[in-house]
């Protein structure tokens, strides 16, 4: 008999609003896990343009990542670069596609906010160690934009909003610490848009298990934990209760860039901007009727990952 072929080895790249992401391995094995704060939103909702700075950034991490894919041997036939929130809405996107394929040599795909969130739902719900009721609810807060996926072992309804970290934090909340009125103006644009997932059929309220995945949710957890530095063991399958998010989330808010920084857990590229997407977290929990959930450190750049390993095997 054959000896069953060993999976090949793929690499997975999630380009999104604040960050870029990196992952190589033959899964389930990963050999590679990185993440470069590249903030290639700065300034989008505003200018609708990515900014030269942005780019300059981001292509001097794509560099980087060039190098580890080089040194893995992985093809170009096996490497998935999706970008996200902010490439969508950029007139001058091209110019960002054209330098990727330059350092990479694969194009962007610049995937619709639905196989976005399906992605999220995939990697996240994998992820899980311990059975789970459903219907889970995975949330995805992101820089320019949030996934909210409702599901069972697949998603069975999902919405990505134009609301995220650096994007709601750029419109909103421009003091330092916020005010209350710049506060409540975020949380209204948030509420318009969590009323509107519901009305297209994520019924956030039905959800009987919530998974938190990305930056956001898994600083505010490495929060609650009480963490001192950032642990993505001790976060990952964790179970947060809701109450001292809310609480994590206050304070939080009501902290100064340089407070926020001053946290062990706190990636000094999230603190201005961590503000937003706790709020977000913290109103779609408000519609929940769970009393905890659980955190995933993996997300949308596992599904990205096993959607190139599916397809290489």
């Amino acid at each position: 008999m054959a000896e069953p072929t060993a999976p090949a080895t793929i690499a997975a790249i999630d380009c999104g609003t604040n960050t870029i992401k990196l992952l190589i391995g033959a899964l389930p094995e990963v050999a590679v896990r990185e993440m470069r704060m590249v903030r290639l939103g700065q300034g989008v909702d505003t200018t609708g343009r990515l900014a030269d700075d942005a780019l300059a950034r981001a292509f001097a991490a794509l560099d980087e990542y060039a190098a580890l894919i080089a040194e893995h041997g992985v093809p170009p036939e096996r490497i998935r670069f999706c970008a996200t929130s902010a490439t969508r809405d950029a007139e001058n996107a091209e110019e960002f596609a054209a330098g990727v394929e330059q350092c990479l040599g694969v194009r962007p795909e610049v995937i619709a906010g639905d196989e976005e969130a399906e992605l999220s739902f995939d990697g996240a719900v994998r992820n899980l160690q311990a059975s789970v009721e459903a219907p889970v609810l995975v949330i995805d807060i992101g820089g320019g934009s949030t996934e909210l996926i409702l599901g069972d072992e697949a998603p069975l309804a999902t919405c990505s909003m134009d609301i995220g970290s650096v994007r709601l934090h750029e419109r909103h909340l421009r003091s330092d610490p916020p005010t209350a009125a710049e506060v409540a103006a975020c949380v209204a644009d948030i509420e318009t848009a969590l009323d509107e997932a519901e009305a297209l059929g994520v019924e956030i309220g039905s959800a009987a298990t919530v998974v938190g995945t990305a930056g956001t949710c898994t600083t505010v957890a490495a929060g609650c934990l009480g963490l001192s530095a950032y642990d993505p063991e001790a976060i990952d399958q964790s179970v947060i209760s809701v109450s001292d998010s809310h609480a994590f989330i206050d304070g939080i808010v009501a902290a100064s860039v340089a407070q926020r920084r001053a946290l062990g857990f706190m990636h000094p590229g999230r603190a201005d901007v961590i503000d937003a997407g706790a709020l977000i977290l913290d109103r779609v929990l408000r519609r929940t009727s769970v009393y905890s959930w659980i955190v995933s450190e993996a997300d949308i750049l596992d599904g990205i990952a096993w959607s190139v390993a599916n397809r290489s095997d």
